[in-house]
This record gives structure tokens, C-alpha cells and sequence, in this order.
């Protein structure tokens, strides 16, 4: 496919390009942004290409960005030159990256998970329940990624994973991690189905989080900014376990303390 420019704000594309910073435009296309020649290496080296290429007309040259434009040509995707005026007015940024790229959605239901022992089972999954904080989510995704994990499953109403604020958060773990979305009630019956601990942080009845009695594979529970987790939700886990707090704060950030606990549940299982 030839490789385009566009001059004109008010060209169909650029249009186009903007409307996905919007959940609604993205849902209603399956598609999403991710900006950066680090963000797309990592999603190239994932085996993830952006359906289109969008550069500034006017960029330095990079050995990674020629592999990926060669990568993307050779696959019938589509190369799109423009003004970083232009590139400002599709990100919403005043100072844009040089390369954008246009991704497809993947599959986030539980059945693409593959939570089992083997070839893609992991020992340890991150679950969030109603976070909203789209920067809070690209973080835990960017933890299971640092912790080897297996995905994030995100449970109830969450911010949207595809966002550019948890995209950009995630420094790239959107493209290496799994992501599943789900209502409680059914996230609660598929991890019935087969092995999997459910393990929430909690103030009811939970033991020192060190030292816990973790199993794999662990599916560690991180619940809503300022409510946290439904006390109904707490009762269905395998395992509530409790973080001491020092000082004068009555809790961590959710994605703090979801780090915290896959750490925890990591070293005990290579110790």
C-alpha cells in the first residue's frame, strides 16, 4: 500500500485518528492509539503491528523506526506522513511523539485467557475491580509485566485499558500482557472451573501478608480507588491476607498494593 501524506486538519483521517482518543469512537471501532517508537517496538516485538503508521513528515531517523515501517509495509499496512502540528491536534498533546500507531482491540474475554499449567499458564494474575484510574491501570499492567504475570482481568465497571492515558501508563505491558474484562459473577465462575487461588488484600479476618500460604496459580484481588473491594467479594476469596501501615495513611494506592502483593507472592514461590 502507497504510502500517504496529509496537509489538511480537516481531512476525514485526522478526524478519524482524534475520535479515538473518545471510549465511545473506540469501542464502536475496535480500534486504539499508541504513541511512541518505544510503545510500538514493544508491540512489534510482541508480535503486534499497528494497522496504520502515522510519522511526523519531519523526524529524526531511527534504526528501530526503519524495522518498523519495513515491518508494517511488508504486511499490507497502511503509512501515513503528516505535519506535527497536525500529530498535536490527533493526540490532544502539544509536544506529540513523532510516530503513532492505530491498533486493533484483542479479544478480552475470559475464554481467550489461558490461565492452565504449560506453554502460556502463568503463577501469578492480577484482578482489578472497578478501578477507575486509567493511569492505576496501566501501572498494574506494567507490574504484571515487571512480576511475570500471566495478564490483568479486570472486573466490573473499569477504567478502559485502551485508553492513551493506561496505554502510556502501561510503558508497553498492554502488548505483553493478557487482558480479560468481565462482571464479577461471571470472572467467579470461570476461575471456579479450574485451578486458581483468589487472594485480596483486606482488613476482615486476613493473615500477615508475608509468609501467607499463596498457590499457584494466584490471582491476587485489588479492589476500587476509595472504596475497595465489596465485602461479598472479599468472602468469596481463598485468602485475605493484611499489609501493616506504619504511618498515618489507612491504605495504599491500588496498583501500590497490588505491586506489593505480587512481589510478596512471587518470592514465595521461588523460595
Amino acid at each position: 500500500m502507497p504510502r500517504r501524506t496529509i496537509s489538511g486538519f480537516s481531512n476525514p483521517t485526522v478526524k478519524y485518528l482524534r475520535s479515538l482518543r473518545d471510549k465511545k469512537h473506540r469501542r464502536r471501532e475496535g480500534k486504539f492509539l499508541a504513541e511512541g517508537l518505544r510503545l510500538l517496538t514493544d508491540a512489534r516485538e510482541n508480535g503486534r503491528l499497528p494497522e496504520t503508521l502515522v510519522m511526523a513528515d519531519v523526524r529524526d531517523e531511527h534504526p528501530l523506526l526503519a524495522a518498523l515501517i519495513a515491518e508494517v509495509e511488508s504486511r499490507g499496512g497502511e503509512i501515513v506522513e503528516t505535519s506535527p502540528e497536525i500529530l498535536g491536534k490527533i493526540t490532544g498533546k502539544d509536544n506529540p511523539q513523532a510516530v503513532i500507531g492505530v491498533f486493533a482491540e484483542f479479544d478480552t474475554s475470559l475464554a481467550a485467557i489461558d490461565r492452565e499449567p504449560g506453554r502460556l499458564g502463568a503463577p501469578i494474575w492480577l484482578v482489578a475491580q472497578a478501578v477507575r484510574d486509567p493511569g492505576n491501570l496501566g501501572t498494574m499492567l506494567r507490574t504484571g509485566d515487571a512480576v511475570g504475570a500471566g495478564g490483568l482481568i479486570l472486573i466490573d465497571e473499569c477504567a478502559d485499558p485502551f485508553s492513551a492515558e493506561a496505554v502510556r501508563a502501561s510503558m508497553g505491558a498492554v502488548f505483553t500482557q493478557a487482558i480479560a474484562q468481565a462482571p464479577w459473577s461471571e470472572f467467579v465462575g470461570w476461575l471456579r472451573q479450574g485451578e486458581g487461588q483468589l487472594v485480596a488484600a483486606s482488613l476482615r479476618d486476613g493473615v500477615p501478608y508475608r509468609g501467607a500460604a499463596y498457590r499457584s496459580p494466584c490471582f491476587i484481588l485489588v479492589g476500587n480507588e476509595s472504596r475497595g473491594l465489596p465485602e461479598e467479594y472479599e468472602a468469596a476469596c481463598d485468602l485475605r491476607v493484611t499489609m501493616p501501615m506504619l504511618g498515618r495513611a489507612d491504605s495504599l494506592n491500588a496498583a501500590i498494593a497490588g505491586a506489593v502483593l505480587a512481589y510478596e507472592v512471587r518470592a514465595s514461590f521461588e523460595g
